[in-house]
């Protein structure tokens, strides 16, 4: 919109946009609600949108009784590992494709780009069997390794930050004296704060909601990560108060990332997308 849009259409414009975040955000509320109700209160006629009374039981038996803690330990340590290994891979990778020119640079860059297409399925089951004959199964490798081996999508959107920044900047530090390594450690690496943020937001969410990953390869309850824990949880038909209560518990740590991130996510998106 701009300052000539009638003021008409603005109204017109916000409406709309008011309901479909309501639209959005009303599951998130029935989920957070039916998470504080007694089992007799979930099945009440009519719907209850405000639990009454309020019950924050349901969160201490998923907690304990279900090992919640532990399956939330296990997601955050394949979490943490799989973001430090997609960043600094993926910012070494895209480091040196903006900045050094080699033969087949070009070759190598569109190669990467063209996996993009393959669809996961199609690789599923082969990538299955190597970490079967490697002895991997029922482990963490599976779900970490790969992202130390940098991915075609965090290249990219490393690659079109560090492109848009100014050349000058590596000339300099050459003749000052300064090595590649050093280059990208102390001056390219502080600058991409925005596009790491970008991709550590992406990084986290893809390997925080991982369901089919952590399904294929993981067979131990102990080893569950949070999405095993609720399909788990399913299975064993428990009510809906207490789904409910595994499904906040798995949400609100993508939320606060989000949030503490929000300005740099966006910032990095609209530069890589702006930029290049």
């Amino acid at each position: 919109m701009t300052k000539t849009t009638p003021l008409p259409l603005k109204i017109i414009i916000y409406l709309f946009l008011l309901v479909g975040a309501i639209v959005m955000f009303f599951p998130f509320v029935w989920m957070v609600s039916t998470s504080l109700k007694t089992s007799g209160a979930v099945a009440a006629m009519p719907p209850q949108l405000i639990p009454n009374p309020i019950d924050f039981g349901n969160f201490a038996e998923v907690w304990n009784k279900v090992n919640f803690g532990r399956y939330t330990l296990n997601s955050f340590i394949i979490v943490t590992l799989d973001m430090i290994g997609a960043l600094l891979s993926c910012a070494i990778v895209a480091f040196g494709l903006a900045m050094f020119q080699f033969r087949g640079r070009s070759l190598i860059f569109t190669i990467m780009l063209a996996t993009l297409m393959i669809p996961g399925q199609v690789t599923m089951i082969p990538t299955y069997f190597i970490w079967k004959q490697f002895g991997m199964l029922n482990t963490y490798y599976p779900l970490i390794i790969p992202s130390f081996l940098a991915s075609a999508f965090g290249i990219f959107l490393m690659h079109q930050y560090i492109k848009a920044l100014p050349k000058e900047l590596y000339e300099s530090a050459v003749i000052d004296g300064c090595s590649p390594p050093g280059i990208f450690a102390r001056i390219y690496l502080p600058l991409c704060k925005p596009a790491l943020a970008a991709l550590g937001v992406f990084t986290f969410m893809g390997a925080w909601n991982n369901t089919l990953g952590p399904l294929i390869y993981l067979q131990s309850k102990e080893l569950y990560t949070l999405p095993l824990g609720i399909l788990y949880l399913k299975s064993e038909n428990v009510n809906q108060a207490l789904l409910m209560a595994s499904a906040v518990i798995t949400t609100t740590p993508v939320l606060i990332v989000y949030l503490v991130a929000q300005k740099q996510f966006v910032q990095g998106i609209a530069s890589t997308g702006m930029k290049g």
